[in-house]
């Protein structure tokens, strides 16, 4: 019994004593030779035993004073594979060149004590060369990189580029995003690449996944947004758009002077043209990165022009053009996009300038969203108010030529029509091309950068024409008030006042229309002899009192009997005048202008436009017409 119980207890000293696999300790210490393509993340070993996890959070490695990583493992086998991973299989170490690693191989009998390994690379490298920087780079300066894959720290030194041998500037970046967004900088945001101008560049871009093999990505620095010398600080564009912002401020100071009958449309005109005047100058400002590192929310405002411009220079319209005194009882319901559009713009005005930038420059999503969504309703609503614009122009024309003879210069209005439907149409364009950008993956950043600058510039165009007008034609015939807009009511006259009026235009009428010969052999009589028609002013009230007969009855001999507008009306018997002049050889020394001039006309548009439109000749055929017959 007592010799059992010895055997007993040697084999248990024996079992104690000797070491079995499941009790083995191994010390990794890891040294970066490649930054860590997420400098945030922590270091994982992932092994064999434990079942390939990535990122298990038992198996983080523990960081250094001096950079360097190390792990302690307790119970291991004696023999296991392994590598590491920055928490997922997107981020795994690789060989220099950015390709797959094989597994790391642990054997007790040869890896006792300390194991000492170096991390080359990780798999989904990427190369970055500098071919060129620009002249102005002090020699001294450090290179780096920054984008979407650092959090866009400008001066991280784990992404600082290395001068080669060749004159070339070089930098490894590993990431796993199907989109990499970047920049070049000096160390700071102060000092971060720009076009050869000086104006901001936006990010660069690089998809690792569009099936190209080659992982060296080669580019060129133009300019720094701090090294610009004077003469390329302003490129031409900022220079026109500059311009266009001095010219609205001279004109908001020059039209309060002017002497004229139109007071409340240049009250509305001067509202216009500050708001038109701000905004560029804030777009320009937009454009430097040296204005957006100070405050980044100056890049949201130019926006709030997209739903104020267009309702205030319709106000200015219909005051202008219209014999209002006061705007339509429904003039708020004009701004209620904008309303909406700034409290949307709100919480992103209220975030901290930090937070913002940085969610500028990864483009986050709800910020591309809000430019998108509220861009293009704004393409919506100007569009409308384009043809409200037109539809406002037309109907003025047509009550202009009802009640006067000559024609009135409108034509700066036109060129803005022009100018707005060329900024709507390049505002659809852009809209095309982000289409294509989105949906195709192809970068068209360049030209869709460039769209909205041109859009930009066809606006700045706007100030020069409506400023020239308010200043050298202040004096504009007024038409009678019209409801235009889906949000107006009538402008002046009320319903019941303008039934009753309507009532008893028509009875006069009727009882004069059994009648009409002796007004039409008046009117005629003194067309014949007394030619008013040379009068360039002369409008229909005044013919009227000539004639004394009502207004509304000179207006329907004419539009039912001569089967003309008083426009049209007076212009024939001042063609026929000139044909009379013109066959008369003792006028043949005179000019046509001149002989326009005498009979009538107040431009020599408006006779060129009424002779075609009257005799289907142009004047000249017409004269040589009458020479060669």
């Amino acid at each position: 019994m007592n010799k059992l119980f010895f055997y007993i207890v040697l084999l248990s000293v024996f079992v104690i004593s000797t070491p079995t696999k499941s009790q083995a300790q191994a010390r990794i210490e890891v040294a970066l030779e490649a930054a860590l393509p997420a400098p945030e993340r922590p270091l994982y070993l992932v092994a064999d035993f434990n079942n390939w996890n990535p990122g298990n959070p038992d198996y983080a490695l523990t960081r250094n004073p001096d950079g360097t990583y190390y792990i302690v493992l307790d119970n291991v086998p004696d023999r296991f594979s392994y590598k590491f991973t920055q928490g997922n299989w997107d981020l795994v170490e690789g060989t220099a060149a950015g390709k797959p690693l094989p597994n790391r191989i642990y054997n007790q009998s040869t890896d006792s004590g300390t194991i000492k390994v170096a991390i080359e690379g990780w798999e989904n490298g990427y190369t970055f060369v500098v071919r060129q920087i620009p002249e102005t780079t002090p020699h001294d300066a450090n290179l780096y990189i920054t984008g979407n894959f650092n959090n866009w720290n400008p001066g991280d030194k784990n992404f600082q580029l290395n001068k080669k041998v060749d004159g070339t500037y070089q930098v490894k970046v590993y990431t796993d995003l199907d989109k990499i967004e970047y920049k070049f900088t000096r160390g700071n945001w102060e000092s971060v690449e720009a076009r050869e101008s000086g104006k901001a560049l936006p990010n660069r871009v690089f998809y690792p996944n569009d099936g190209i093999d080659d992982t060296t990505v080669q580019v060129e620095i133009a300019g720094w947004e701090d090294m610009m010398g004077t003469l390329h600080f302003f490129s031409l564009y900022d220079l026109l758009l500059v311009f266009s912002v001095f010219q609205g401020i001279l004109l908001i100071v020059a039209i309060p002077s002017i002497h004229s009958y139109n007071r409340d449309a240049n009250r509305w005109l001067m509202i216009s043209l500050g708001l038109s005047s701000l905004m560029i100058l804030l777009y320009l400002m937009s454009n430097y990165q040296v204005f957006v590192n100070v405050s980044p929310k100056l890049i949201l405002l130019p926006d709030f022009i997209l739903f104020l411009y267009a309702p205030l220079f319709y106000f200015y319209l219909i005051k202008l053009l219209f014999n209002v005194r006061r705007l339509p009882s429904r003039w708020y319901l004009h701004f209620i996009p904008f309303l909406i559009q700034f409290f949307v713009y709100l919480p992103y005005l209220l975030r901290s300038d930090k937070i913002f930038l940085l969610n500028l420059m990864n483009q986050q999503t709800d910020i591309l969203l809000l430019f998108i969504t509220f861009g293009f309703l704004g393409l919506l609503w100007n569009g409308y108010y384009w043809l409200l614009f037109r539809r406002t122009l037309n109907t003025y024309r047509a009550d202009f030529q009802t009640n006067q003879s000559y024609d009135q210069n409108l034509q700066y209005l036109n060129t803005v029509l022009i100018l707005q439907f060329v900024c709507l149409c390049l505002w659809g364009f852009m809209y095309v091309l982000l289409s294509v950008h989105w949906f195709f993956q192809v970068d068209l950043t360049f030209l869709i950068e460039s769209s909205v600058d041109v859009i930009w510039l066809a606006f700045s165009f706007i100030p020069y024409f409506v400023g020239y007008y308010a200043i050298h034609q202040p004096e504009t015939f007024k038409a009678a008030p019209r409801p235009l807009s889906i949000f107006d009511d009538v402008l002046e006259t009320s319903v019941g006042q303008s039934m009753l009026k309507d009532v008893k235009v028509e009875t006069d009428l009727t009882e004069e229309k059994e009648n009409l010969a002796p007004y039409i052999e008046k009117l005629e009589k003194h067309m014949d002899g007394t030619k008013p028609y040379v009068n360039p002013k002369l409008s229909l009230a005044e013919l009227a009192g000539q004639v004394d007969m009502p207004t509304h009855l000179l207006s329907r001999i004419i539009n039912e009997h001569f089967e003309k507008n008083f426009f049209d009306f007076i212009n024939s018997y001042r063609i026929d005048e000139f044909k009379r002049l013109i066959n008369d050889t003792r006028n043949h020394n005179l000019t046509f202008l001149s002989l326009a001039y005498e009979v009538g006309f107040n431009s020599k548009t408006a006779f060129n436009r009424s002779f075609k439109k009257i005799t289907n000749q142009t004047p000249r055929e017409y004269f040589e017409s009458v020479t060669n017959g």
